[in-house]
């Protein structure tokens, strides 16, 4: 009996019998935009924080917020649809904060062009894409393809704000591994069955 392998048997049994392959089209979720953008913002040098509201002192939440040893945050805010991407203009605060010093977009490759076009003049944009690597292995890479124009009027963090943001990303590691567990647990009940 032949152990089918996805990819390869199945383009060769396409063609062999001459039937085409419709290819699924794939779209990025949050969470690995979200991790492909904490990888590209250094969090052995800087802060990197998702979902910041409360704790920060901030008019809004931002998706992922870094905060530079120098004490400037950057907010990143991802977006992965169209439709997600042209409603946020008419978001009341416009992401302006005296926090934040700049201000960038992370979109999947397809939303490229939208966003160009979509996203407010002062800021950046990032685009995430997954490619296989020359291992084979799926990875993600990050191109910015705008620069983010500086807040004038953003404020240095103080060391007890950056000591809080700090202690906020902390305090997520302990849901997060809840979870994990909780995953496993639910993984080796489903193997036992």
């Amino acid at each position: 009996m032949t152990n089918w392998v996805f990819g390869k048997n199945l383009t060769w049994f396409c063609l062999t019998h001459r039937i085409g392959i419709k290819k699924a089209r794939y779209r990025m979720k949050t969470l690995e935009i979200e991790v492909a953008m904490m990888q590209e913002l250094g969090i052995r040098q800087n802060i990197v924080v998702p979902n910041v509201w409360w704790g920060a002192m901030l008019n809004h939440e931002c998706d992922l917020l870094s905060l530079t040893k120098y004490g400037y945050a950057t907010e990143i805010e991802v977006k992965v649809s169209k439709h997600d991407l042209m409603k946020d203009k008419d978001k009341p605060h416009g992401h302006c904060s005296t926090r934040i010093k700049y201000l960038y977009f992370a979109v999947p490759e397809n939303l490229r062009e939208i966003a160009i076009s979509e996203i407010p003049d002062r800021a950046g944009l990032y685009v995430v894409k997954k490619q296989k690597d020359f291992r084979d292995r799926e990875r993600y890479y990050v191109e910015e393809v705008k620069k983010a124009t500086a807040n004038r009027l953003a404020k240095k963090w103080s060391e007890t704000e950056r000591y809080g943001l700090a202690r906020l990303g902390a305090l997520r590691i302990l849901g997060l591994k809840k979870k994990i567990l909780k995953l496993s647990k639910s993984n080796k009940t489903k193997d036992q069955a």
